[in-house]
């Protein structure tokens, strides 16, 4: 249970201050095209056959589909543990392998085994993990995606911070330091490599390796400067593009969610099985000329999380992917000080998301006891994403591999990880903090989890009580 991050979280020794839900294993996701539903569920084996019980006359490619997603990602993984002349010779078939989908997206992937519309749109749907259409994500990037929810989904108690706050515990007993609003003005270079960072308030704190989880434009951009940067990373980053933001609806109801039909599993919702071409829609400024968003995403997280539940009040989450223009003109603003223009619309976006919702779920939004919307500003303010990016830089098949940012730079002792570099998602994220833990020590993975934390405890969602 729990696959390979698992095994990252006991290996690191910080499994003991972790405890994870799992999603309903029946339906971890429930999609829905107009009025057709189809629920996601845990397992290859399962999701194949339910499939084929939907698309018989799919079979075939179904099978072949979910074959290649498997062996496509095995391969990657095997290649990114490639190490010496022998290990590349063994790794030759997976390379070529590899090389055939390079530059091929998603879409390439789904046409090369199906035909029907419909079941492209289910196998797109979980395409808001990376918030790009299939026709323009990398084949990489989807199918590992995919790949990643065979095992299921899992949520941990408290929310997606007791993530971060295990690592923190895990940090202060080996004897580290993590200083909180902290900002950093700049990294310091000498010559070609670094020599620490400064600070907001001018503390000069020396190091030979800084590790930045920026993206690329605040820690190129903002922290070095354009005018330090090599002639080709500085084209390079001209060239970035950014992946979609979104409008984030967090919300309470005084209602009973089981007897309205909902459980433990997320929600994707599209008015169409053209899941491809609402997702093009998402990334423009056009969807906020709607009269509710065409497509969006529902989780309940007290259902998630049944510990998180009060006074008989369910918390959601409800998001909808948005591009940055239209906000740009109130940037270098501060929460608590944007101009009425802003929050009046505010109000209308949460209006518009609260009636797209009530088509769904009826009698949901008169029980609303509290909400709070926030738009790509919330996103590039709170975590200082460039245009309210969700997922860093775009995966596109040109930003993957040798055309994105490894956890490398041409800056000796300055290292990269996180969303916009080798993988984004809590998954991603925490492999390239593992690759650049194994650069800087020289070690290798399977020396770095040797804490030898308790097994992590995963307890059913839906069977657990407030």
């Amino acid at each position: 249970e729990g696959g390979w991050l698992r095994s990252v979280y006991e290996g690191l020794g910080v499994s003991r201050d972790l405890i994870f839900f799992e999603l309903n294993p029946d339906g971890f996701d429930h999609v829905f095209l107009g009025e057709e539903r189809f629920d996601m569920p845990k397992g290859k084996a399962r999701l194949a056959e339910r499939l084929k019980a939907r698309f018989p006359r799919e079979a075939r490619g179904i099978d072949g589909y979910l074959d290649a997603v498997e062996s496509l990602m095995r391969q990657v993984n095997q290649l990114g543990q490639v190490s010496g002349p022998v290990g590349a010779i063994k790794a030759a078939p997976s390379a070529l392998s590899v090389l055939r989908w390079y530059k091929k997206t998603g879409g390439d992937l789904l046409d090369a085994f199906i035909s029907d519309p419909k079941l492209k749109g289910i196998l797109s749907a979980q395409s808001g993990d990376h918030g790009l259409p299939p026709s323009m994500v990398s084949a990489f990037v989807h199918a590992g995606v995919t790949r990643h929810y065979f095992n299921g989904g899992y949520y941990p108690r408290g929310g997606g911070g007791a993530i971060p706050k295990a690592f923190v515990r895990a940090l202060k007993r080996a004897g580290g330091e993590i200083r909180l609003q902290t900002p950093v003005k700049r990294i310091l270079l000498e010559g070609k490599r670094v020599a620490g960072v400064e600070t907001a308030a001018g503390e000069v704190i020396t190091a030979t390796t800084v590790i930045s989880n920026a993206d690329p434009e605040v820690t190129f951009g903002k922290l070095i400067g354009r005018e330090h940067l090599p002639e080709k990373l500085r084209k390079k980053l001209d060239r970035v593009r950014y992946s979609v933001s979104c409008l984030s609806l967090f919300f309470a109801v005084d209602m009973d969610l089981k007897a309205a039909g909902l459980d433990s599993g997320n929600y994707w919702f599209y008015d169409n099985e053209d899941v491809d071409g609402l997702y093009k829609l998402g990334l423009t400024d056009e969807v906020l000329n709607l009269p509710e968003p065409p497509a969006f995403f529902l989780t309940v997280t007290t259902l998630k999380d049944p510990t998180k539940m009060h006074h008989g009040r369910h918390t959601l989450e409800m998001f909808s992917f948005v591009g940055y223009d239209a906000f740009e003109k109130w940037a270098g603003t501060r929460p608590g000080q944007r101009p009425d223009d802003y929050e009046a619309m505010k109000e209308e976006l949460a209006e518009r998301m609260f009636r797209a919702l009530e088509k769904r779920i009826p009698g949901i939004s008169q029980r609303v006891v509290f909400w709070s919307l926030s738009t790509p500003l919330t996103n590039e303010f709170y975590i200082n994403a460039t245009r309210g990016s969700l997922y860093g830089t775009a995966k596109t098949p040109d930003q993957v591999g040798p055309g994105g940012f490894g956890v490398t730079t041409p800056f000796e002792g300055l290292l990269m990880v996180g969303a916009s570099t080798l993988s984004h998602g809590i998954a991603g994220v925490t492999g390239t903090g593992l690759a650049a833990a194994r650069h800087v020590l020289g070690a290798r993975t399977r020396d770095l989890l040797t804490q030898n934390g308790p097994p992590l405890q995963i307890y059913p969602a839906d069977d657990m009580r407030p």
